[in-house]
């Protein structure tokens, strides 16, 4: 077998050069789970919903994470996971109308793995 040669993954080869910074990625995301995608999809709806309810600062947050939690965003878990944690400490604030909200998070982040 000399000479021949097998790449599984990736495989990078640099021949000299300055400030090598990293690679590109062109790989497709792997498609959200359905049941993840469903109960996002309810989040958003209920978000948006308790956007009207909330303070200034508590209304930004929802707005700043929406994109984040979009079901077709390409974000890391982690980021997508500090969006839903910001997300439950503003429905905590929101008393009775956050409830069902922080439940949401909770199950989201329970099939994430995150918690």
């Amino acid at each position: 077998m000399t000479g021949d040669n097998y790449y599984l993954g990736d495989n990078v080869t640099m021949h000299g050069g300055t400030n090598n910074t990293g690679m590109v990625k062109n790989a497709a995301p792997a498609a959200m789970d359905p049941e993840l995608r469903s109960a996002i999809e309810a989040l958003t709806t209920q978000l948006r919903h308790l956007r009207a309810e909330v303070s200034p600062l508590g209304a930004q947050t929802i707005d700043d994470s929406l994109p984040v939690l979009a079901p077709d965003a390409v974000v890391q878990p982690q980021v997508r996971t500090r969006a839903l944690m910001a997300i439950a400490g503003v429905a905590a604030t929101a008393g009775a109308l956050g409830v069902p909200i922080v439940e949401a998070v909770n199950g989201i982040l329970q099939l994430l793995g995150a918690q």
